[in-house]
Order: C-alpha cells, then structure tokens, then sequence
C-alpha cells in the first residue's frame, strides 16, 4: 500500500543535534521514502530562552510553529495529553489518516513546556507515544520508528510481531 499524494511531515521546534540520533532517524527516513512522502521541519529553538518565562517561550515557539502550519494541514500534536495507541492500532490511524487527509499530516512536537494555547486551538487531534517523558530527540527516533512500522504492518511485512 503506497500512500498517496498526501505528505507526513514531523515538524519540531530545534533541530536534531544529537551526534547518535541523527544516524538512526535518517535510517526510518530513508526506509518510510519507500511507502509515503516524509519529511521532518523544524522552528529554531529560541534564542535567550532562560530569560523567557515559560509562558513566553511557549507562545514563541507556538507562533514559530504555527507560521509552517498550512491551512489544509490535518494536525496532530504528540502531547502526553493526547490519546495513546499500540504499534497496531497506530497503522490502523495511519491508514485512515492516508485516505482522508488531502495534503498533508503534520504531526508536532512542542518546546520544553509544551504547547502554547494557540497551537491546541490549530490541532485537530493530540497523540501521546507514551505515558513516560522523552528528550525532544527521542521523541522524533521514536515516532519515525513508529511511523516506518505503521507502514510495514499496512503492507504486511514481517517487521511487526504481535
């Protein structure tokens, strides 16, 4: 199953610095090229941060965000707060998501502090990958792996095991 012409995109705010990281979430990448257009864009993470209050730096980083949100776009915030799926039940969403979003699923992940008020009002839905805390830098490792696995069980291919 190829998805069709809609684009998944993984839009993060600061980019992925991690020497050991990098490596791996360009091997999912490479790997999704194969099933669905993927890209991953990011904000910059603000400058003189610490002398924000998290308020501040949650509505920076939301207008930051919200200036890469398209109007057509289906979006999804990875926010603890959202609902959790198993690796199944995720292909299951994906599948839905690949036949009923015309252009593009951005899916987002938010600042240290999370979501300004003005990006939960632009969602159309939240999901949580776990109910335990990651870096800004596994949640990206984790969600491509995910998403390549979602495809892989799509296809019926033996990378999943129940």
């Amino acid at each position: 199953m190829k998805g069709r012409e809609m684009k998944v995109v993984l839009l993060s705010v600061g980019k992925t610095d991690d020497e050991n990281f990098a490596p791996m979430i360009d091997i999912y990448k490479n790997r999704l090229s194969y099933y669905v257009s993927f890209e991953m864009e990011f904000v910059p993470d603000l400058k003189k941060a610490k002398k924000l209050s998290e308020k501040e730096q949650k509505n920076l980083e939301g207008e930051a965000l919200l200036n890469h949100i398209q109007q057509g776009d289906y979006v999804v915030l990875l926010d603890d707060k959202g609902k959790q799926h198993s690796s199944t039940e995720f292909a299951r969403f994906m599948e839905k998501k690949l036949y009923s979003v015309p252009k593009r699923l951005v899916f987002v992940v938010g600042g240290p502090y999370g979501f300004s008020e003005a990006v939960y009002e632009r969602a159309n839905e939240k999901l949580s990958l776990s109910k335990m805390t990651f870096t800004h830098q596994m949640v990206r490792l984790v969600f491509v792996e995910q998403l390549y696995r979602a495809m892989t069980i799509l296809n019926g291919e033996p990378y999943h095991h129940e």
